[in-house]
């Protein structure tokens, strides 16, 4: 590479118009990056902005998402390290993959956890995706399509149903705060043996 230790100013402003950042102008044409920067001032132009700054989040999204057969669509991103369910880390943030293919089949923000509802472990097809009204919508229809009853308004300890009633992908109806003090229960046996 040709030592530029006196590029010009005409090569600099070139540099800066083609929206090269000043460490890189500084770097390839070995001059101080003040002296870039003092220019790209004087002409007034922007700093410049790193391209995947300014994607959007579904286009980051995008670049992460791998097709599949049947329609499902396979995450190559960052995962947690805990549960393994996709992320996607954006403006500083971590976000689920499943809630942002939920917004671009949606155009909402979910309520509650998004899943997949189509068999596939963690599954970011926006088509195979569904907050948790959506999923209990499905499920109760299911549930009636099968022949089942119409969900009970309390459960056999009074929790309220409307809160605290789920149905499982198989149909069948069970109440979230029973089942958290069986399981809690259970674990207290456990601990104590």
């Amino acid at each position: 590479m040709a030592n530029h230790a006196n590029a010009s100013r005409e090569q600099i402003i070139a540099a800066l118009r083609a929206g090269r950042p000043v460490n890189q102008i500084a770097a390839d044409l070995h001059v101080d990056r003040a002296r870039v920067r003092g220019i790209r001032n004087d002409l007034g132009l922007p700093a410049h902005v790193r391209a995947i700054a300014t994607a959007t989040i579904e286009d980051r999204w995008r670049e992460y998402t791998k097709p599949l057969p049947g329609g499902h669509v396979e995450w190559t991103g960052e995962r947690s390290p805990t549960s393994s369910r996709p992320l996607l880390s954006h403006g500083y943030r971590h976000h689920s993959a499943a809630a942002i293919a939920f917004r671009i089949r949606t155009g909402r923000d979910p309520v509650g956890q998004v899943r997949a509802d189509c068999g596939m472990q963690h599954c970011v097809a926006p088509e195979h995706v569904e907050d948790a009204p959506g999923r209990r919508r499905n499920r109760e229809q299911l549930r009636y399509l099968q022949g089942g009853r119409a969900l009970r308004e309390r459960c056999q300890n009074d929790h309220d149903q409307a809160e605290h009633g789920r149905v499982a992908a198989d149909g069948r109806a069970y109440c979230q705060a029973c089942k958290r003090t069986r399981d809690a229960r259970s674990q207290a046996r456990r601990d104590a043996a």
